[in-house]
């Protein structure tokens, strides 16, 4: 087995981005190419990883397309083994996938507990998991990890449930970690232009996390909050949690907060 491949007296870097094919994800993939990374790229197969993978075909050799559902064990070690067999290391490892869900807890159906858990924690935790050692025998290598502001503030149902649970486990990670030379970033974005928030109006693009995550991958840090007007808020909700208490527990914060969502579920059907 050959070594890694060297351009220009440089190492290859390699990221894998988990969730490519979202919003955040197509941005972070295409934000990686262009500073010089090979990039393999995973997300469920369908038409929107089609469509990218068409997009990013003139990038040859540093573009691999691995279908994933990162709920499924076997196939995120799949991932990471042909990740292996094409690029010899893994550098950095990018989790941007996610999935919304009712701000209301008790809208939530059963089997949507059960999948925003599924993919925005566990998922998560898989890749991390079969990445580590790699990551360990290299003694090097970067996980960032995309949360949300509502893993500070729990105004979300089991959305922000998942992502307090991802708080907790970049954390812990980022401690293990840090004698084996693999760093551990949090990234915490507030409301982004994705296809999640296509009902609001004004929101900054995706490229704020993409770049925030180029960032990590180059300065580790502890978390970053985007954009940076959501830091008071997140300070204040933490240093007085009673503050959190009054704004969200208002009931009509909470008929705001669930109106749209309601609307939509009945729009649907469901």
């Amino acid at each position: 087995m050959s070594g890694p491949s060297v351009t220009n007296g440089a190492r290859e870097r390699v990221a894998i981005v988990a969730g490519a094919s979202g919003g955040i994800g197509s941005v972070t993939v295409r934000a990686l190419l262009r500073d010089g990374f090979s990039v393999v790229l995973a997300a469920p197969p369908d038409a929107l990883l089609d469509a990218l993978a068409r997009e990013v075909a003139p990038h040859g050799e540093r573009v691999l397309i691995v279908p994933t559902d990162i709920t499924r064990r076997a196939e995120v070690d799949a991932l990471v083994a042909r990740a292996l067999v094409r690029f010899r290391r893994i550098d950095a490892l990018v989790n941007v996938a996610g999935i919304g869900a009712s701000p209301s807890f008790a809208d939530s159906t059963d089997a949507e507990l059960e999948r925003v858990l599924a993919v925005n924690l566990l998922g998560a935790a898989r890749t991390m998991h079969a990445v580590l050692p790699v990551m360990k025998a290299q003694r090097s290598g970067s996980i960032v990890n995309v949360g949300s502001v509502a893993g500070e503030a729990a105004v979300l149902g089991i959305y922000s449930a998942s992502k307090f649970g991802l708080r907790g486990l970049n954390d812990t990670l980022r401690r293990e970690l840090r004698s084996d030379g693999i760093a551990v970033t949090l990234i915490e974005p507030g409301f982004v232009r994705t296809p999640m928030n296509a009902a609001m109006n004004g929101l900054p693009g995706p490229e704020i996390v993409a770049d925030a995550i180029l960032a990590a991958i180059a300065r580790p840090r502890r978390k970053h909050i985007v954009p940076g007007k959501y830091r008071l808020p997140v300070f204040l909700f933490n240093a007085f949690p009673q503050l959190a208490d009054l704004v969200f527990g208002d009931a009509r914060i909470q008929r705001r907060l669930n109106r749209d969502a309601r609307a939509a579920r009945e729009e649907a059907g469901t």
